[in-house]
């Protein structure tokens, strides 16, 4: 198992992140506790997505934050990224996989209690799992599945958790409570005025409830 510390994962939002920029706005995420980020941008190309990535990796060096690629496979080999994320619509994981090679971190978005069970530690090393609540950043989600649906996917799961939707500094008590290893935001960061005290005061929750 890959050593990831999924405590506090942002998930970066172009549109949410546009007064700042995503770079900027995790640079000041990370400083506050971020421990994840992840570069999603659905409406980039891939030449777009390296761009950003490399600036990213650049802005993240000597951090202990790790920098996980959206979707986008080949973007995430050439920025030489910690890790990258699909979700079931993408291609599958044994492929994925294949084409990152054995180091790299995969991640993988889980939204029934089928396809939690169904994930192969051998080849993923975490879950994404919700939509918890419905959220505006991604028009497409599931139906949300709330905190007994997420202790529910853990429960099943075989690898570690972060759980994701709509999910606010209140939330982290009843995220680690349902059992997940931490949870993902995007609008509880992204946009805001001050995205490091923002950050700084989900890490402060997760430390009086997590340690």
């Amino acid at each position: 198992m890959k050593n990831i510390d999924l405590s506090l994962y942002l998930v970066l939002d172009p549109d949410l992140c546009a007064a700042l920029g995503m770079v900027e706005t995790a640079r000041a995420a990370v400083a506050g506790g971020a421990r994840v980020v992840q570069l999603r941008n659905k409406h980039a190309d891939t030449a777009r997505m390296i761009e950003t990535g490399r600036a990213l990796k650049a802005a993240l060096f000597g951090t202990n934050a790790r920098l996980i690629v959206n979707d986008d496979v080949e973007a995430a080999v050439a920025i030489g990224a910690d890790g990258l994320h699909i979700g079931q619509e993408d291609m599958d994981a044994p492929t994925a996989r294949a084409r990152i090679g054995r180091d790299m971190i995969l991640g993988l978005s889980v939204e029934t209690e089928a396809l939690a069970a169904a994930v192969d530690p051998a080849i993923v090393d975490y879950a994404g799992i919700g939509p918890v609540f419905a959220t505006p950043t991604k028009a497409d989600h599931k139906q949300p599945i709330g905190f007994a649906g997420l202790a529910r996917l853990v429960r099943i799961c075989r690898v570690p958790s972060v759980a994701i939707g709509g999910l606010k500094a209140a939330h982290v008590g009843a995220v680690f409570a349902a059992g997940a290893d931490g949870l993902a935001v995007v609008s509880a960061i992204c946009g805001t005025p001050d995205p490091e005290a923002a950050t700084r005061d989900i890490a402060e929750n997760i430390k009086k409830v997590h340690g």
